[in-house]
């Protein structure tokens, strides 16, 4: 499933291809790819992209609608398109002429300056969603009404001080997203380890100073894996079709029954919160 640093990915090659241009025309080809919340896709035509922004795992665009034919349907609150990928949906910028693959589930016909492009909805498993909603409308999503703080630019204190108050193992709190929106199986693994910090200890045990030094270290390995444009494990691409370049770095992740990096010890793998996890059990005390 894309994380934080895949779909950050995806909103940066997106950007230069689709903000301030058109929406002319957009095609549900599977109904359930669409959120039941969700406006009809027929209201985006005319919109135009002002900008695409990351929420956790989430894309969000926003929409400016004061040419669209259907801006009532806004009643002047404005108007977004989330695209939640999931386990493997991807959004790709395609030529005018490319025809739909089998696995495209919604698609959108885009103008600007430079003539007509179509970006796609591709999902194998179809688990992804496109939700066309009112920032009203939005707030009745609970996935997104729920989602907790971005770990990048969340404070140390507060970070701390939510940890306090959680029982279960920092593995299952990670990936929790009401706790922290965007962290999932590889970059808590990764962030474990690089904190030197076991994913089955509680998480209310943890000292100010482990806090901060988790806090520091996941930050470094989300920062580390969107530079190298994330990690392509199985069907992630950019919006462009490239693939990251993170997963060549891994410490644990995906390595258990390999020799850890820094001690020589065997990888450990294990459960925690119904994942599989690796980790160091010398670097990882």
């Amino acid at each position: 499933m894309p994380e934080l640093p895949e779909v950050e990915t995806i909103v940066r090659t997106l950007r230069p291809h689709v903000c301030h241009r058109s929406i002319t025309s957009a095609h549900v080809l599977r109904t359930s790819s669409v959120h039941p919340l969700s406006l009809p896709l027929e209201c985006l035509e005319g919109c135009r992209i002002a900008d695409v922004v990351r929420r956790g795992k989430i894309l969000k665009f926003v929409l400016d609608v004061s040419d669209a034919p259907k801006q009532s349907l806004c009643h002047g609150d404005g108007l977004y398109m989330l695209v939640h990928l999931r386990m493997t949906g991807r959004l790709l910028v395609r030529s005018r002429d490319t025809v739909p693959g089998q696995y495209v589930r919604c698609l959108f016909v885009l103008h600007g300056p430079e003539g007509a492009t179509q970006l796609f909805f591709e999902d194998v498993r179809a688990f992804g969603q496109v939700f066309v909603c009112t920032p009203s409308i939005l707030a009745q999503w609970s996935f997104w009404r729920d989602l907790g703080p971005d770990p990048l630019h969340l404070d140390e204190e507060d970070f701390a001080a939510r940890l306090m108050k959680k029982n279960a193992a920092l593995k299952a709190v990670l990936l929790d997203q009401k706790f922290l929106a965007g962290v999932g199986n590889i970059y808590a693994d990764e962030s474990l380890f690089a904190a030197r910090l076991n994913p089955r200890r509680k998480a209310s045990s943890l000292t100010q100073e482990h806090s901060v030094r988790l806090l520091h270290c996941l930050r470094d390995v989300l920062r580390s894996a969107i530079k190298h444009c994330g990690s392509s494990i199985r069907d992630y691409c950019d919006a462009n079709g490239n693939v990251g370049a993170f997963q060549n770095t891994f410490y644990v992740y995906g390595r258990a029954g390999q020799p850890c990096r820094c001690c020589g010890h065997t990888l450990q793998k294990l459960r925690v919160a119904g994942r599989s996890t690796v980790y160091c059990a010398v670097c990882q005390k």
